[in-house]
């Protein structure tokens, strides 16, 4: 990951919830401390502050270095914010606005607080940096996520230069999650996979597609993302039987299946 060189902790609050699909809403936080967010593109990762439920406000870290975290865990339960990773999916910094866009995994603690989040609710980010890092002169890029990395991959691909060649693979709970007027260069080709009810583990249909994929030739990035066995078994696949270097392969376990995340 590349990390921002300063950055700091910014409260905010919510200005608009839009639900964009039976499985996805954008949250808009907005706030002047966005002054001190530097937008960067690409896959822009946060932490995201938010309360728990029965709190009535939002206390935050005050400490801007990587003791944050030992602060966070020296609250008591019942004043310690929850937190969790999130891309940005927009930014908006002439009037104090950014996305952030969720995928709603059942009764998960982000995905209750964004289905309820509503205007004037406190939240808060810290910027983590970017994963997304390309090498130059690769002739193409490979992309691949389930839908907690869709929106970090159409995110990727709305600030892609018209330049841009790649093969897009987003895998999402249902068709009604599709959607089909993303604008991307035109180079780019986009792959949705529906699982529609298939009880099958989110990732595996990505993964399984890109197998069977006869892919462009010549060298190319990939960055993928998504729940773990995603990540690790694409990794190992463009490796070991297509013989790609591990230098250009990018792979983020944002979440493992049947677990939760702590904090």
């Amino acid at each position: 990951m590349q990390t921002p060189e300063t950055r700091r902790m910014i409260t905010l609050e919510v200005v608009a919830n839009t639900r964009l699909s039976p499985n996805f809403t954008t949250v808009t936080l907005g706030g002047p401390e966005l002054a001190h967010l530097r937008p960067t593109g690409r896959d822009q990762t946060v932490r995201l502050f938010f309360p728990r439920d029965g709190q009535t406000g939002l206390r935050m870290p005050t400490l801007s270095t990587e003791a944050w975290m030992a602060q966070l865990l020296l609250m008591p339960k019942s004043s310690r914010p929850r937190v969790r990773n999130f891309t940005i999916r927009r930014t908006r910094p002439e009037v104090n606005e950014v996305d952030i866009e969720f995928a709603l995994h059942g009764d998960a603690p982000a995905s209750e607080w964004a289905r309820r989040a509503k205007p004037g609710d406190p939240a808060g980010i810290f910027d983590m940096g970017t994963t997304y890092l390309p090498p130059d002169q690769v002739p193409w890029q490979l992309l691949v996520g389930e839908e907690s990395a869709v929106p970090a991959i159409l995110a990727i691909l709305e600030g892609a230069p018209a330049s841009l060649i790649a093969e897009v693979f987003l895998e999402v709970p249902e068709t009604a999650d599709i959607r089909p007027d993303i604008a991307v260069p035109q180079g780019v080709r986009v792959h949705w996979l529906a699982r529609d009810g298939a009880d099958s583990r989110p990732g595996m249909s990505a993964l399984d597609a890109v197998r069977r994929s006869p892919l462009r030739p010549g060298r190319f990035y990939t960055w993928v993302a998504g729940e773990a066995k995603l990540a690790g078994g694409l990794r190992r696949h463009l490796v070991n039987d297509r013989g790609v270097a591990k230098a250009d392969i990018t792979f983020v376990g944002y979440w493992r299946h049947g677990r939760s995340s702590p904090g």
